[in-house]
């Protein structure tokens, strides 16, 4: 596979913290540094030196989360040229624009510690790598594409509005042009379905349907439970996540309960209930086995889903090869000049 150009202004994989030819005796005085800022609530930068597993914890998830808006494209992209008017359509296909935009600005921020897109990249065609549980679910009707901006953004929104103070600078940057642009593709959801619940009995039929297929995926973005989340608990101490997959799902049932009112529908949970004693949204149990399941691969739509991104990888090839080789140029270009003039 051609190799991918730095992006301008990122530093080099090989100047990447923890490097290989980093000094052993910085370790103690770095780690000291790096205390220091997470104890202030500061921002690491890529070029300060970090431990080793914030570093491959901080890839895992920026990489996930990029995975996760690439794959998250075919959902939608799939109802462009079935959208009921030429407004729909332009609508939609912005919003997918912007979701190949939050992937271009996670894998550059990823890039800042070290690993490549290449190998990210790979990773996911070759399905090592995992993304959201949510984009493995079939979108059937046009109200789906109401329910996926309602629930899907909105759960979005919920679990990455805290990003934006993430510890490590990039993730933290990139993250709040993200939830600019997910609070409109929300807004953008929320009309679809409020249209549609006001329209005939048939379309408020499809669109009840459709929240009560997105809504326990949409609970289950959130990870799974905190007592069965590895990751989860060190990556608050860490200051990269600042609440736990449980108390998000919580804010966001709470959410739903409120704005479903407006839109005349009900949500496909008997158990929603506030609880005055815990200030706390509380909700019926969840198929964490489905969860698991979606996650291990065989979801409903895992293999559509990878093997339409393998494809789009393999046939866009020569775009990589041609940048490649005109930075390559490029450069030869640049040394012949500089050799010239001195």
């Amino acid at each position: 596979m051609a190799r991918i150009v730095q992006p301008a202004g990122q530093p080099a994989p090989t100047n990447a913290p923890n490097a290989p030819d980093a000094p052993a005796s910085n370790d103690a005085a770095g780690q000291a540094n790096f205390d220091a800022i997470i104890a202030k609530d500061s921002r690491v930068e890529p070029k300060d030196w970090m431990p080793e597993a914030y570093r491959r914890s901080l890839v895992r998830q920026i990489s996930q989360h990029a995975h996760s808006e690439i794959i998250g494209m075919q959902p939608e992209a799939n109802w462009i040229t079935r959208a009921p008017s030429l407004k729909r359509k332009s609508i939609l296909m912005a919003k997918v624009q912007d979701e190949a935009g939050h992937g271009l600005y996670l894998y550059s921020a990823a890039e800042t510690l070290g690993t490549t897109r290449d190998d990210m990249m790979d990773a996911l065609v070759a399905g090592k790598a995992r993304y959201s549980s949510i984009f493995n679910y079939p979108t059937v009707t046009w109200a789906d594409m109401g329910a996926i901006g309602w629930m899907v953004d909105g759960a979005a929104i919920c679990n990455q509005v805290p990003l934006c103070r993430a510890s490590y600078g990039p993730y933290g940057r990139a993250m709040v042009r993200v939830c600019k642009e997910e609070s409109f593709h929300q807004r953008q959801g929320f009309e679809i379905l409020l249209e549609l619940a006001h329209g005939t009995p048939e379309q408020k039929a499809m669109a009840q349907d459709a929240v009560n297929r997105w809504y326990a995926p949409s609970l289950m973005m959130f990870g799974p439970p905190d007592d069965d989340s590895p990751n989860s608990k060190q990556s608050m101490a860490w200051n990269i996540k600042r609440f736990s997959n449980d108390e998000l799902r919580s804010r966001f049932v709470g959410m739903l309960a409120e704005q479903v009112k407006v839109l005349g529908l009900t949500l496909p949970d008997s158990e929603i209930r506030f609880n005055e004693d815990t200030k706390k949204w509380e909700y019926g149990p969840l198929d964490w086995e489905e969860f698991k399941e979606v996650l291990a691969g065989r979801g409903p739509c895992n293999a559509q889903r990878l093997e339409r991104r393998r494809s789009a990888h393999e046939d866009g090839a020569w775009v990589r090869e041609a940048a490649a080789a005109y930075h390559d140029k490029q450069l030869a270009k640049q040394a012949a000049e500089q050799k010239a003039a001195a």
